[in-house]
C-alpha cells in the first residue's frame, strides 16, 4: 500500500507545473502588451530622434529579456512534467529531459542568455555615466561560472 501511495504521490508535481506554465503564458502575454503599446506610443509621438529610436530598441531588448525568462519557466514547467508524469511527452530532441541534470542544463543555457541579453540591454541604453565595465566583467564571472557548470553536467551525462 504505501508502495502505490509513494508512486502515485508524483502528481503532486502537477501543481508546479500547471503554476509554472500559467507563470509563463503570464510573462508572455504580458511582455506582448507591453511591447505593442511602446510601439504604439513611439507611432504616436512621430518621432523618429535617435533618442526616440534608442528608446524603443531598448524596450525591444527588454521584451526579449522578459521573453527569455518566459522560456526559461516554461521549459521548467516541461521538465517537470516529463520527470515525474508523462515521461513519454512528444518533445524536441534539444528539449528532451531525461534527469534533473538534463532540466539544470536547459535552465542554465537559459539563463546565460537572459544574463547575455541583460547586458545587451545595458549597453544600449548606456549614457556613459555608469560603469558598464565592472557590469560587463561580474556578468561575465556569473556566465563564466555558469558555462563551467553547464560543462560539468554534460560531462556527467556522458
Amino acid at each position: 500500500m504505501l508502495r502505490r501511495i509513494l508512486a502515485s504521490s508524483r502528481y503532486i508535481m502537477i501543481v508546479p507545473v500547471i503554476a509554472t506554465f500559467l507563470g509563463s503564458l503570464a510573462l508572455i502575454l504580458y511582455e506582448t502588451v507591453v511591447l505593442f503599446l511602446t510601439a504604439l506610443s513611439v507611432v504616436e509621438d512621430r518621432s523618429l530622434s535617435p533618442k526616440s529610436v534608442k528608446i524603443f530598441a531598448v524596450g525591444i531588448v527588454e521584451a526579449v529579456d522578459v521573453f527569455l525568462i518566459a522560456i526559461a519557466v516554461y521549459i521548467i514547467s516541461i521538465g517537470l512534467y516529463s520527470l515525474f508524469v508523462d515521461d513519454k511527452l512528444p518533445l524536441p530532441k534539444w528539449l528532451e529531459i531525461d534527469n534533473l541534470e538534463d532540466l539544470k542544463g536547459n535552465l542554465i543555457s537559459v539563463v546565460i542568455a537572459v544574463l547575455a541579453v541583460l547586458f545587451l540591454r545595458e549597453a544600449v541604453a548606456w549614457d556613459g555615466e555608469r560603469n558598464i565595465a565592472a557590469f560587463g566583467g561580474a556578468l561575465a564571472l556569473v556566465v563564466a561560472a555558469l558555462a563551467f557548470f553547464l560543462t560539468k553536467i554534460n560531462a556527467h551525462r556522458q
